[in-house]
């Protein structure tokens, strides 16, 4: 019969290298590596949060102090072997674009409305100048006011074309100066910067789509405005015409007549006082 004693002994040397869930033995270890990991991964993280907070000379002081160190190629070397794994290549991505249609048709509107192109002077200085040789010189005065507007049109289009262009070259430039400094870091490839170029172009070519639509909506309310006061103007005699231009060229600074002004007008001209009103509400003619 077994002695009850080293029963006990035996069953107590079973159970307790188990210990029931408590501390001790090779558990403790590990837990101990797990806090001090979770510890660096937070201090790691509340750098990255703090990189924002910091001067321009205490990042150029830490970038030095990166490039120096003894560990930079094997970081470098790491980040090109999670590159390859991880982001796809950029062979096919490159391919050329159709131009838009839209953009085609806006272009070629500027074009022959003389806002955009070397012909400054564009279809309105030759109807003009075909109007004064032949002799109309109420036409020859209405082109030379559309001139005069589409003028103001072309000079506000090409400053905000200039400003889009210069914005567009500054933020390219730096763009492309960050990318190369970074590049001493991290893995980055002409391509990839040629890419990001191509990117930032096609960002600001939709702002000048906008701006190009914007010109070309102007330019044919002013030739609507135009074509509107020639149809109320194309039945009015040579000195009726004469007269109106007469009165509303000494008169730029109140272009509107009163009334009376109205009705003498009319009755020289031979016309109702509701057609001056009509001119009147017009452009000077």
């Amino acid at each position: 019969m077994d002695d009850p004693n080293r029963m006990m002994a035996h069953s107590g040397g079973l159970m307790g290298p188990q210990g029931y869930g408590l501390p001790g033995g090779e558990g403790a270890p590990a837990a101990g590596e797990g806090e001090a990991r979770k510890q660096d991964i937070g201090e790691i993280l509340q750098q990255i949060m703090n990189i924002t907070d910091q001067s321009l000379d205490e990042a150029q002081a830490r970038k030095h102090t990166l490039n120096c160190h003894r560990m930079k190629p094997a970081l470098f070397s790491v980040l090109c072997e999670i590159k390859e794994k991880t982001v796809l290549s950029l062979r096919n991505t490159q391919e050329e674009e159709p131009p838009d249609p839209q953009l085609m048709r806006l272009d070629n509107m500027l074009i022959a409305e003389g806002v955009a192109g070397p012909e400054k002077g564009g279809g309105a200085g030759a109807a003009a100048s075909a109007s004064a040789a032949a002799g109309e010189w109420d036409n020859a005065i209405e082109h030379s006011d559309y001139r005069a507007k589409l003028a103001q049109i072309r000079q506000i289009y090409h400053q905000e074309l200039d400003k889009y262009e210069n914005a567009c070259n500054e933020f390219t430039t730096h763009v492309m100066n960050l990318l190369r400094e970074q590049s001493r870091t991290r893995p980055i490839t002409p391509k990839e910067i040629e890419r990001m170029v191509q990117i930032i172009h096609k960002k600001f070519s939709s702002i000048q789509m906008q701006l190009k639509q914007s010109t070309c909506e102007a330019v044919m309310i002013l030739r609507s405005r135009f074509l509107d006061s020639r149809r109320k103007r194309r039945n009015f005699t040579k000195q009726a015409l004469e007269l109106l231009n007469e009165y509303f060229y000494s008169h730029l600074a109140n272009p509107y007549p009163s009334e009376d002004v109205k009705e003498e007008l009319a009755r020289k001209c031979g016309i109702t006082v509701s057609q001056v009103l009509g001119v009147a509400s017009v452009t000077p003619l």
